[in-house]
């Protein structure tokens, strides 16, 4: 599986997950895709809502 590489950036939606890792599981069709969080919890969301991670 891969690393949680992204973070959640939106703060209108999911507000307390703001700043939080997470993973893309999956890509969807209309920018759509499955993230995962660090504690297991998982979301379909817009892929404009992560960025990726600073290293």
């Amino acid at each position: 599986m891969s690393t949680f590489d992204r973070i959640w950036y939106w703060r209108s939606t999911l507000p307390h997950r703001k700043g939080q890792r997470c993973r893309i599981l999956a890509r969807g069709t209309m920018n759509a895709c499955c993230i995962e969080f660090e504690d297991g919890e998982r979301h379909i969301v817009s892929r404009f809502a992560v960025r990726k991670a600073a290293p």
